[in-house]
């Protein structure tokens, strides 16, 4: 049956969808920028929080305590107190004993249900921080991933030399996101990779962020 000619005029003259509205956009980048922002404060916020507390302890409990011993009280004693513990806790945690209290506290937070996963993620940010990635990794690179025409970053830590044919091959690191102290090392050709022009600064926020922060452009 032919359609009316009433009703494809009614189709042709459809009305095209509205634009959002001007407030609707302010919301949407509102809210992504500050989504980016919380996820760049986490690794600074959780130290930050425990050193907060630790300072509190101190400063509410410790500096009674000096005061009523040592009779000794100064402004910024809070503070020098706070370093000395940090030092001591340094110093502790260096040594086979302090390792193995650290080990024991671990396999006992293992089993607590909410507090295992605090202590997990705060192990891993404090590896995170503690990676001296200047000089494991020398530049950043795109590796090929499982699908044709895609990539994942990757960092070059050295190469090594295939007797086979005598052709030079990087070791490359490919973190996973958003934890970069687990990932998989590959040996491949420099011909098979793709450098973006990321510093190895730009590289790590983009893989900590979960590509949510990082550079817009790739080379």
């Amino acid at each position: 049956m032919a359609k009316s000619p009433r009703r494809a005029r009614k189709k042709k003259d459809a009305p095209a969808p509205k634009p959002k509205a001007p407030m609707n956009r302010v919301f949407a980048h509102v809210r992504r920028f500050v989504i980016r922002g919380t996820l760049a404060l986490i690794p600074i916020a959780l130290p930050a929080f425990a050193v907060y507390l630790l300072y509190g302890f101190i400063d509410r409990r410790l500096l009674v305590l000096v005061e009523k011993t040592f009779g000794l009280s100064f402004p910024g004693m809070g503070i020098v107190l706070l370093l000395v513990i940090l030092y001591l806790c340094g110093l502790i945690v260096s040594n086979f004993f302090g390792r193995q209290l650290l080990e024991g506290i671990e396999s006992l937070t293992e089993r607590i249900p909410i507090i295992n996963t605090a202590y997990r993620i705060g192990k891993q940010l404090s590896g995170t921080l503690s990676l001296p990635e200047k000089q494991i990794f020398r530049r950043p690179i795109l590796v090929p991933y499982a699908a044709p025409d895609t990539w994942q970053v990757g960092f070059v830590t050295g190469s090594v030399l295939s007797e086979k044919d005598g052709e030079e091959l990087l070791k490359v690191y490919v973190p996973t996101p958003p934890n970069p102290t687990s990932g998989f090392v590959y040996f491949m050709r420099e011909a098979d990779t793709r450098d973006p022009g990321w510093t190895v600064e730009e590289a790590m926020q983009c893989i900590l962020s979960g590509g949510l922060i990082g550079p817009d452009k790739i080379a």
